[in-house]
């Protein structure tokens, strides 16, 4: 699995020769919604908060379409996990942009099923060309994968 991440990321950086790219770098805080059904009691949601920070590539590719890989570390309680979405992003309006696609996410240590693949929806508003500020929901398909809200900023180098 680490190989595979490893070539997901050298396939995205190796773009940057051949398109027109912006590196940049993102971080900020998630929610974490976890679901657990204890029988008789119901469903009781649990919310935890966490980190995360890493590096995102832009490519542009035509009439306000984007590819926008990244690569970010997360932690949320005891679990730390790599997580790789890989979004096809459009341009709303100058300042604001709508991603959607998978996210490939490796687990540490979570109940022995390293990867999980998960469903990214993120909107992002940009301050300046420099600045903006994302959020995004992810969703688990899988009955122990929880659902997270991320809010961060992200910075273009």
């Amino acid at each position: 699995m680490k190989k595979c991440i490893l070539s997901l990321v050298v396939v995205a950086f190796s773009f940057v020769a051949f398109a027109q790219t912006e590196l940049g770098i993102k971080g900020g805080l998630n929610f974490t919604f976890f679901k657990v059904n204890e029988g008789d009691f119901g469903t009781n949601p649990d919310i935890e908060t966490g980190y995360y920070g890493g590096v995102f590539v832009d490519f542009s590719i035509d009439n306000g379409f984007h590819i926008q890989p990244e690569l970010l570390y997360k932690g949320i309680g005891d679990f730390r996990f790599l997580n790789a979405p890989i979004y096809l992003k459009y341009d709303i309006y100058d300042t604001v942009h709508i991603l959607v696609g998978p996210s490939l996410n490796y687990f540490f240590d979570f109940f022995s099923n390293k990867l999980k693949i998960r469903a990214d929806l993120s909107l992002d508003y940009d301050f300046s060309s420099d600045l903006s500020i994302h959020m995004k929901y992810t969703i688990g398909f899988e009955e122990l994968s929880p659902n997270v809200l991320f809010l961060g900023l992200g910075y273009r180098l």
